[in-house]
């Protein structure tokens, strides 16, 4: 979050997973569990414990090499498409709302038990908890109330419930240990019998079913942009908030086990029959009422954390989205003195507000949330894997031990529990497979095209996402005459990402059909001084270019072939001029069999890019070139200081309303395209090219986008004649369309 100043340290970063894991997790789950297998739940939480220790690894791994707020959805959108990046945050984004909706009505409910248990010792009245709706009213209310506490703080980890609930837990571990001391050894024994109650079967299921209550520590990295030292902080956080939740949970379990059940039932018995009272039941039993109390206290503490926790890292994965354009932009605002993005706060409460009242089975979303966690849990190990292998020359500053190990044993582990978790619950796989399709019709209707324009720019101003993706971009240049080698090397080098993309210098030796190499070695000659030059002119401007040297008759098809065979991102061609006939030259035939981007350079001899450049782009509509504009901008921002100047023409005639919005959309158009400061211009003219000539004048650099579908023709007439009545250098760009 680079707008946003980094305020989370060691311990608040550390409350924001143990707000998330400890509490609400072992009491839902712990039933469960001891129902399925018995005491061997012990071992079933243990080995997920291994299992969250070996995640938390890579995603702190990839935390420290990303220190940014969005988890798995920001280390998906730098090593993955920016398609496969939204598939991911759009449904962890889900995920962490559903579980904000569990949480909110788990509070709900247990503080209609408390308030209920207060008002009949003093002799009140309880007749309004049964009112209808009661648990949706308090879980909505509670919802709004921590979003508006999240937007006026940038703080998220409840510090003070944190403390409480981890003391209430201290209290019930210690009374629950000296009771299994006070009781005789034997009687501890056959508590714990028989230990596998269903066997290895059971004790898989009960992991299957228990290892979301061990979820909360990727919320760190989901916040990873507010938080100090994040190459430190976050891996330590993810570790300690995990050790803390261990250490709570294996001791209560045992606890449980030994001294939380009457001597004639075994806890298998005791949890089948009550599952979700399990731990009450079990504290009342040895410690009395003040331990059904302190249960009860541990909940509604426990609860209220976790759907703190989830709100906050909800609303941060929404604002790294939306930043990214993938989500509305408004919900990337930040407010300047708080720094927290209020409208992504508000937006996620409020859906989840609507999804507690509008989702009709509340246990499934919970299960599909499940399911949607393990599915990015195992994605985050196979991200770590290939962050690791694309960065050697610049790993993560935290490496997770034993690699790949821990990302192997990890992913297959977390995938494993996927599988399970779908085929025991089938509706959870229908549930999220029907907010993938609502996030995909979404995508291509609203999100599409803006989303892949900044996933361009963000590429241009960062080479090294190319690489984290396993690309190298190639940009073919023809060049046959020397004198503009410097200025195509030079702008061929700006095409491409610095150190990841390639160049291809390619010089043809024109072949006649009478052609004898043994009687004229002129063609030869010729294309050899050409090659001396672009190697000795590519060395001097520090460009790493490949060579290609090849014999043809037909210069142009040759171009074609070479850059279909070699696969290349874009060809940059070289004009001297674009005269009124230019739709007539070969070069038009060659463009129209170009299956890739084009750029087409029209500039003096010697020409160079300057280190301060102002350049020029008119503007008329959409266009169909703008993932070429934003990667050329992006570029040549990022390697020079450039004044750009985005110019819309609009007619005289045009009503005053008309041009207050081409204004609007020329704004927002330069927004798409460049993401720095940019000076936006509408000119009153009835004559487009006589305004963008004059306007030529003070440019060191016009580009002209053109669209290319088919076998149009690249210069039309606009182009042909603006190249005709200006000087400056001119670059003509096309997308395949």
């Amino acid at each position: 979050m680079a707008n946003q100043e980094r305020h989370i340290g060691l311990f608040g970063a550390t409350g924001v997973g143990v707000g998330a894991i400890v509490g609400g997790g072992i009491l839902a789950l712990a039933g469960v569990a001891f129902a399925t297998t018995g005491p061997s739940a012990i071992i079933a939480f243990a080995l997920n414990g291994v299992i969250a220790v070996l995640t938390a690894l890579s995603f702190a791994e990839m935390a420290s090499k990303f220190p940014e707020s969005g988890g798995t959805y920001t280390f998906a959108r730098k090593v993955l498409s920016v398609e496969s990046a939204f598939t991911v945050g759009w449904v962890v984004w889900f995920a962490s709302i559903v579980a904000a909706v569990l949480y909110a009505l788990g509070f709900a409910s247990f503080a209609i038990i408390f308030a209920t248990e207060i008002c009949m010792a003093v002799g009140w009245s309880t007749d309004w908890a049964m009112m209808s709706g009661l648990p949706s009213i308090i879980a909505i209310t509670t919802t709004i109330f921590l979003s508006l506490l999240l937007i006026r703080s940038s703080g998220g980890g409840g510090d003070w419930a944190n403390i409480a609930k981890v003391s209430v837990f201290g209290i019930l571990i210690i009374g629950g240990l000296w009771a299994v001391l006070r009781q005789d050894s034997t009687e501890t024994v056959q508590s714990m019998q028989p230990f596998f109650a269903n066997g290895l079967g059971g004790l898989v299921q009960a992991m299957g079913y228990s290892f979301i209550a061990l979820q909360g520590f990727d919320l760190i990295a989901a916040v990873g942009g507010e938080v100090k030292s994040p190459a430190k902080t976050i891996p330590k956080a993810m570790i300690i908030s995990l050790v803390i939740a261990i250490l709570i949970y294996l001791p209560l379990l045992f606890v449980i086990t030994t001294v939380g059940t009457p001597s004639d039932q075994s806890v298998t018995e005791v949890a089948a029959g009550n599952p979700e009272a399990i731990v009450a039941v079990a504290a009342k039993n040895y410690l009395g009422t003040p331990g059904y109390w302190l249960v009860i206290i541990a909940a509604v503490l426990s609860m209220f954390t976790a759907l703190q926790a989830n709100l906050f890292a909800a609303s941060r994965i929404g604002l790294a989205m939306a930043r990214d354009r993938t989500l509305p932009t408004a919900m990337s605002r930040v407010n300047p003195k708080r720094g927290t993005p209020g409208v992504s706060v508000m937006i996620t409460a409020i859906l989840a507000s609507v999804l507690m009242v509008a989702l009709p089975d509340v246990a499934a979303a919970g299960a599909a949330s499940s399911l949607i966690f393990l599915i990015t849990f195992a994605t985050a190990h196979w991200l770590s894997i290939l962050v690791r292998q694309r960065s050697e020359d610049d790993p993560p500053p935290f490496k997770s031990p034993l690699f790949p190990a821990v990302p192997v044993i990890g992913g297959v582990a977390c995938l494993g529990l996927a599988i399970f978790q779908g085929i025991a619950v089938p509706t959870a796989g229908l549930i999220a497979t029907a907010w993938l399709g609502i996030g995909g019709l979404l995508f291509l209707t609203l999100f599409a095209r803006s989303a892949r324009l900044r996933d361009v720019s963000s590429i241009a101003a960062n080479p090294e996402l190319v690489r984290l993706r396993g690309s190298t971009p190639l940009v073919l240049v023809p060049i046959a005459n020397p004198d503009n080698a410097d200025s195509m090397i030079a702008l061929a080098d700006t095409l491409v990402p610095r150190g990841v993309g390639r160049v291809l210098l390619q010089t043809i030796v024109v072949a006649p059909n009478d052609w004898s190499p043994d009687l004229d070695d002129a063609p030869i000659a010729r294309s050899q001084a050409v090659l001396r030059e672009l190697i000795a002119t590519s060395t001097r401007l520090g460009v790493k270019a490949e060579t290609l040297m090849s014999v043809a008759t037909e210069p142009m098809e040759e171009i074609s072939r070479a850059a279909r065979m070699h696969r290349c991102e874009s060809v940059l061609l070289g004009l001297s001029e674009i005269t009124e006939d230019a739709s007539g030259s070969p070069i038009e035939g060659l463009l129209s069999r170009l299956e890739m981007d084009v750029v087409v350079l029209r500039a003096p001899k010697n020409w160079q890019l300057s280190e301060r450049q102002r350049i020029l782009i008119p503007v008329a509509g959409r266009g169909g070139h703008d993932h070429l504009l934003v990667r050329i901008l992006g570029s040549l921002a990022r390697r020079q200081n450039c004044e750009i100047r985005f110019l819309r023409v609009i007619s005289s005639s045009a009503p005053e309303s008309e041009r207050r919005k081409a204004k609007r959309e020329l704004q927002r158009l330069a927004g798409i395209n460049y993401s720095g400061v940019c000076q936006c211009d509408v000119v009153v003219s009835d004559d487009a090219i006589a305004a963008v000539v004059e306007a030529s004048k003070e440019a060191g650099l016009m580009i002209l986008g053109v669209q290319r579908i088919g076998k149009r023709k690249l210069f039309g007439r606009f182009t042909r004649q603006v190249s005709g009545q200006t000087q400056c250098p001119l670059i003509v760009i096309s997308r395949r369309s």
